[in-house]
């Protein structure tokens, strides 16, 4: 969709902007559709269930009737523990390899880079990391509850209220109606299952903890289950140690304890209340410490002197707190009451339904709110949802794309301390990566590659293909700088310039001249998981300075002069920083018009290869704009040969890399393609992918930076600020040719709410929370209300800019 349409000379003299200033309006909208996920049957997979969190407890809701199962998880349930990974023999054999690879011998260099450059040791196990010293996520176990209903039951429903964050089962049996809700309260850090009939003495059910290995459960008093464990840290089962607690309290009816299990008989409400801990500590070298039993057993004492009424009311204050932030309407169609498997089906088959998008963008930011919390881990691969013992890939961190798209959406989703988990695991890792810049390469500053762990791995992966991803560092340093370019907080880029810093004195020592182009290069290192074909026929993944690794670095140096400037730091290391950066290899454009993917015209093994990564300038990054229109054209090149195919968090990116190129109806077939229903839960690595029942991203297998990535490609659509300017309806499809946001944040400090119809933004407005200048780009003009003089600066007939007062907010009101 174009953008920047053409006006006449009146309509553009309109333009002359006005911004209303009314420090309590909020943009009008249509009532927003009820944000639930809702179906007609239990799940019968564990991809069919419905998620709750509270960032460290998770649960995976079945609800089943005779049988329910709670799939339980606790972010912290790692196996594996400290190892020495780092490998000296890289550094020895990097100036070999450089050479070969300066020589084009490709082959060679990718042989010598597997047996010099891979972590010393098992690395993550080879997809066995449950035995491994590098460890894997794992679940917590089942809560199971039995339930002695006679009878066929009926008018039953399930569903997951985003708005509140609760998961619900309503079914009748016999006539008497029974009513099951789950929520993770972070308020009172508790699991909560309370269980209703609308007659006395009907709920009997018996309820147990189950774990398939490294667990056993014991009941304490009658009321009373306590599940304790320790995982494997390799061979042995010395790892961490894991307490859960459960406990039912009743209204009417009897609690027994038999054996393992507790037994409710004859009552009308039940509440559960389950609480876990471990003896993780995020503080190296040893990273355990305090007593897990103790600590379940008070957090349990406290929520059970609760009434169920009030641990809900906080629950959902606490949600609604975060979650109420942002809104979104895009309008409904008849599909809208249909359950969500049938609605998937539907669009599948080319029904036009805008409402799903909005309901899958909140579910992005519901998903982050229950992964993400302060004080707990970051999002992993599964966020904090993993059913077996040896979850895919690990469901560990990894850093070449997959949990950094966990994070796209925080920032201009309106949930800044959502981002705080990861910030600090960023800067845990600045420890053991200083290890890893020494021992591997001789170099200062820190480092990390393509995987993490809990445990501060920092080093490479098993294989050079895949494993050597200097860059990860980088990249991770730019979610410290997006954090500070939406909230400009001084103070706190204090505390991260030096993480900032440290990351950059890496790159400047591994950083080499080019000797045919005397250009500053990286490697050796991959273009992820890819493979090119080099003109000779060799193929290759090592190279010297594949375009990503470039443009992620230049993107540190960027952020390090930016944040410098910001904090009256100019010395002898940013002008170092400033003198590489001009020196790097910049993104090149090929002869056939595409930006190119390695620093030579390499052929591509893979044409339609999941990852696309050459183009992180693009998106996440911001070096490729509008204001760079070879490479931005060069992009748009890149990514028509890619092709809308792919796996799930792949097309997510797509979305967002059509959004960033002004183009919404793309960006909305990509999202639609993401929406794809897929109806098992088979492995099929690099098949098609879209999305399960309950929404969650299908790799497939079950990978969440999907979910994320497609709801921040949303955001995007909607709302821009990377290239300097507040963007609105930067990429807006026809088919959401009317609708509402409001909340979403912008860079400098701006929250935006606008409206639109017929394509043109009818009214909005922008709350400078911190003042400031705002320079903002709209799609049509809109006329100036101002009841104070204020100046207005137009640097295009679509673009204006003025300096706003701190927690003031302006209003744009369209012309025609």
């Amino acid at each position: 969709m174009a953008n920047h349409p053409k006006h006449s000379d009146a309509a553009v003299r309109w333009c002359v902007l006005i911004v209303v200033l009314t420090s309590g309006w909020v943009a009008v909208q249509a009532a927003e559709a009820p944000l639930r996920l809702w179906y007609r049957q239990p799940a019968k997979t564990w991809v069919e269930a419905l998620p709750v969190g509270n960032g460290r407890l998770g649960a995976m809701v079945f609800g089943g009737v005779t049988e329910e199962r709670v799939q339980l998880n606790e972010d912290s349930v790692w196996s594996g523990r400290p190892q020495d990974a780092d490998n000296p023999a890289a550094k020895e054999a990097l100036p070999e390899i450089r050479r070969l690879l300066f020589d084009g011998h490709y082959s060679e260099a990718d042989q010598l880079g597997v047996r010099k450059l891979i972590c010393k040791g098992p690395g993550s196990g080879s997809g066995n990391g449950a035995r491994a010293a590098f460890g894997c996520y794992q679940t917590l176990g089942d809560l199971k509850l039995s339930s002695s209903h006679t009878g066929e039951p009926t008018d039953y429903e399930r569903e997951l209220d985003l708005g509140t964050a609760i998961a619900r089962v309503r079914y009748s049996v016999q006539g008497v109606h029974f009513t099951r809700e789950v929520f993770a309260s972070h308020a009172d850090q508790v699991l909560v299952v309370n269980l209703e009939s609308d007659a006395p003495g009907w709920l009997s059910f018996s309820a147990s903890l189950t774990r398939s290995e490294c667990a056993v459960t014991t009941a304490a008093g009658q009321d009373r289950l306590i599940m304790r464990g320790q995982l494997f840290d390799g061979e042995k089962t010395n790892g961490m140690k894991f307490v859960a607690v459960l406990r039912v309290l009743t209204k009417g009816g009897k609690v027994t304890a038999e054996g393992n299990s507790l037994k409710v008989a004859g009552a009308k409400q039940a509440t559960l209340l389950l609480t876990a801990e471990t003896d993780y500590r995020s503080d190296p070298p040893l990273y355990r410490g305090g007593n897990p039993e103790q600590t379940a057993l008070a957090r349990n004492d406290a929520a059970a002197h609760r009434p169920f009424a009030i641990l809900r009311e906080a629950h959902i204050a606490d949600h609604r707190r975060l979650f109420d932030r942002v809104s979104l309407d895009l309008g409904e169609s008849a599909n809208a009451n249909l359950p969500t498997d049938d609605r998937l089906r539907a669009l599948g088959k080319g029904a036009v339904d805008p409402g799903l998008a909005a309901l899958y963008m909140q579910y992005g930011r519901y998903l982050l709110i229950s992964s993400s919390r302060p004080g707990s881990l970051p999002a992993n691969l599964q966020g904090i949802w993993a059913e077996s013992i040896q979850t895919p890939w690990n469901g560990d961190y990894h850093h070449n794309i997959n949990d950094q798209m966990n994070y796209w959406p925080v920032e201009v989703g309106n949930l800044a301390e959502c981002h705080l988990p990861f910030l600090e695991f960023i800067d845990s890792l600045r420890v053991p990566g200083r290890r890893t810049a020494a021992i591997q390469y001789g170099a200062h500053g820190w480092t990390v590659h393509t995987i993490s762990n809990p445990w501060g791995f920092t080093s490479p992966g098993e294989h050079p293909g895949w494993g050597l991803f200097p860059a990860a560092g980088a990249w991770l340093c730019h979610h410290l700088w997006e954090h500070y370019a939406f909230n400009p907080d001084p103070e706190y880029l204090r505390k991260v310039y030096p993480i900032l810093k440290e990351s950059a004195e890496f790159y400047l020592d591994w950083l080499v001249e080019d000797p045919h182009t005397t250009k500053l290069v990286s490697g050796p290192a991959n273009s992820p998981e890819n493979t090119f074909i080099a003109a000779d026929g060799q193929r290759g993944q090592l190279s010297m300075g594949p375009t990503m690794e470039q443009e992620i670095i230049w993107d540190l140096f960027r952020n390090v002069e930016d944040a410098s400037a910001a904090l009256f730091i100019r010395d002898s290391f940013t002008q170092r920083v400033h003198e590489a950066r001009d020196r790097l290899l910049l993104p090149r454009v090929g002869s056939d018009g595409r930006l190119m993917e390695w620093a030579h015209e390499f052929g591509e093994s893979e044409p339609h290869h999941r990852h696309v990564s050459h183009l992180f300038a693009l998106h996440p990054g911001s070096q490729i704009t509008s204001a760079t229109p070879e490479w931005f054209a060069a992009a748009r090149r890149a990514l028509e040969g890619r092709g809308d195919g792919g796996t799930g968090w792949s097309m997510a990116w797509k979305v967002n890399f059509w959004a960033r190129l002004h183009d919404g109806d793309h960006a909305l077939k990509l999202l639609r393609n993401l929406l794809n229903l897929v109806e098992t839960s088979g492995f099929r690595y690099d098949g098609g992918g879209g999305v399960y029942a309950n929404l969650f991203c299908a790799h497939p297998p079950f990978q969440i930076d999907g979910n994320f990535g497609g709801s921040a490609g949303v955001m995007e659509m909607l709302v821009q600020s990377h290239a300097g300017e507040i963007n609105l309806l930067p990429a807006l499809p026809h088919e959401w040719a009317a609708g509402s946001v409001r909340g979403l944040r912008a860079r400098g400090g701006f929250e935006v709410d606008i409206n639109w119809n017929e394509g043109r933004l009818a009214s909005g407005s922008i709350l400078a929370e911190q003042g400031g200048v705002a320079r903002v780009r709209v799609p049509n003009a809109v006329k100036v209300e101002a009841p104070y003089p204020l100046q207005i600066k137009q640097i295009e007939p679509l673009v204006f800019e003025f300096r706003a007062r701190a927690h003031e907010r302006y209003r744009l009101v369209a012309t025609q």
